[in-house]
């Protein structure tokens, strides 16, 4: 049972409309989910709409609404077309004590006449005990025995605040599965992390069903994960769900983006960081085998792997990025771009694919047996001083030291560099220079565009560092070198 749309909507700062929820039953449906859990009727005129709408949808799964033992909720569950009701009976003392201020014997009369109302009418039953974990054993094998006789069609366990341990979990599981004559479901809490393991551990235990919830969202630390639970039995336990594993990615992504809670980077499987590699012995291994640093193939639940490069990137990482871009590089050129990768790594920086593709161009441009190479540049500016701009460049193997002034330290070093170049590209006129920041922050790798003419033949180049400075001298030498090549 998927409770996403339920419990999952419970998740502090998410309220699903109509039309939200229905795109979210539907992606559930496609998943091969066989229970859904739309919302609770008694909420709202809203809910019942969106629970009438999932339920008239055709869709394939057995559409359910949670309804707490009193007989309105049952009505209003009815008015919403569902199938089945998730009918949750307070069993703990502390709850019974403080939420219905009953006794145990009129807890369970009221339970099983709820109960018998609900198949009168025609609804499956599943009775489930809130707060079980915390409840005397005996007076919940009572009340679950009532609900049998009343007809329940299926029993549920809750784990309400994520109290149970796996061992715990598979002992009373064993225990309610061979002495109660119905099927015993398990939903769990995530107080204290247990939720997925406790789950697996009470189907191992004999449990016939999970509630579950797309991302492990709920209540404060949420329910199971959906995709823990499916791809724990799928992978580890070789136990066919039934579920379509490749639609379980996508189906994260569109909660995600529709309940406006984003997926921790760390989260198992669906988390941004789940098949993502950046260490150079990792990417190192992974060339050799994907085995070796990943538990399973990211393509079993509809992803990709991810190569990510920056402090810890390796030549190895590099290399397959280059790979998987289509850009073939030489020993020296991947040197050269592994470098400049390793330098905005130990500044902090994450290399993304975009700032990649930019270092690589222009390492690849400028490897093009430059006619003028800069040696070296030298600036000085500031608010008293006029911009001094000084280079060293060799063009066809003779040095030529130069200098140039200018409005700010770009424009001195490009002066710098035309007069140095007069000999050969006396007639390159700059006709357009243009700044683009590829990722956030004053430390961002920069990108330098300029249009460059010769001739009348007009040509764009490019530059990408993380000094402004430097990356314009390299926009520069990139298209004066091409400009003085085709000449």
């Amino acid at each position: 049972m998927d409770t996403t749309l339920r419990d999952g909507e419970q998740t502090p700062g998410v309220a699903l409309t109509r039309e939200k929820k229905l795109l979210i039953a539907r992606a559930l449906d496609e998943l091969g989910i066989p229970i859904i859990e739309a919302g609770s009727a008694i909420t709202s005129k809203g809910e019942r709409e969106a629970i009438k709408a999932i339920a008239k949808d055709g869709l394939s799964a057995e559409i359910c609404s949670y309804c707490r033992i009193v007989k309105a909720d049952v009505d209003y569950a009815l008015k919403c077309d569902v199938d089945s009701i998730h009918l949750v009976a307070p069993v703990s003392d502390l709850h019974i004590r403080t939420k219905l201020k009953k006794s145990r014997d009129e807890v369970r009369q009221i339970a099983a006449d709820v109960t018998e109302y609900a198949k009168a009418h025609g609804l499956s039953v599943e009775l489930s005990g809130e707060d079980s974990s915390r409840a005397d054993p005996e007076f919940l094998k009572a009340l679950y025995s009532d609900g049998i006789e009343a007809g329940a069609d299926r029993l549920c366990y809750c784990d309400t605040v994520g109290l149970l341990v796996p061992e715990k979990a598979t002992e009373i599981f064993k225990e309610l599965s061979t002495s109660l004559k119905a099927p015993i479901s398990v939903h769990c809490h995530n107080d204290f992390g247990f939720a997925t393991a406790n789950t697996v551990a009470a189907l191992a235990g004999g449990a016939k069903q999970a509630h579950v919830t797309i991302n492990g969202l709920g209540e404060r630390s949420g329910n199971a994960s959906l995709e823990e639970v499916v791809m724990s039995l799928e992978w580890l336990y070789k136990y066919d769900t039934g579920i379509s594993c490749k639609q379980i990615y996508r189906t994260s992504r569109l909660v995600s983006r529709l309940t406006g809670i984003p997926v921790a980077p760390n989260k198992a499987l669906v988390g941004g960081n789940a098949f993502t590699h950046e260490a150079g012995i990792h990417v190192h291994g992974l060339l050799a085998d994907k085995a070796t640093y990943e538990p399973m193939s990211p393509e079993l639940i509809g992803r990709q792997r991810q190569i990510v490069l920056g402090k810890h990137a390796g030549r190895s990482s590099v290399a397959l990025a280059l790979k998987e871009m289509g850009l073939e590089a030489g020993e020296a050129q991947t040197e050269e771009i592994f470098k400049r990768v390793k330098q905005m790594g130990d500044q902090g920086k994450f290399v993304s694919d975009s700032d990649l593709q930019t270092i690589a161009e222009n390492v690849l441009n400028t490897y093009s047996k430059p006619l003028v190479k800069l040696e070296e540049f030298t600036i000085v500016s500031g608010n008293r001083v006029t911009p001094t701009a000084s280079v060293k460049l060799s063009i066809k193997e003779r040095e030529i030291i130069q200098a140039g002034i200018g409005n700010g330290p770009v424009d001195a070093v490009i002066n710098a560099i035309r007069r140095a170049v007069r000999s050969c590209a006396e007639d390159i006129s700059l006709e357009e220079y243009h700044v683009d920041a590829i990722t956030g922050g004053t430390d961002a790798l920069v990108e330098v565009r300029m249009k460059l003419s010769k001739n009348g033949r007009t040509i764009s180049s490019s530059g990408a560092r993380t000094d402004i400075i430097t990356a314009s001298v390299e926009a520069l030498m990139n298209g004066m070198n091409r400009l003085v090549r085709e000449d």
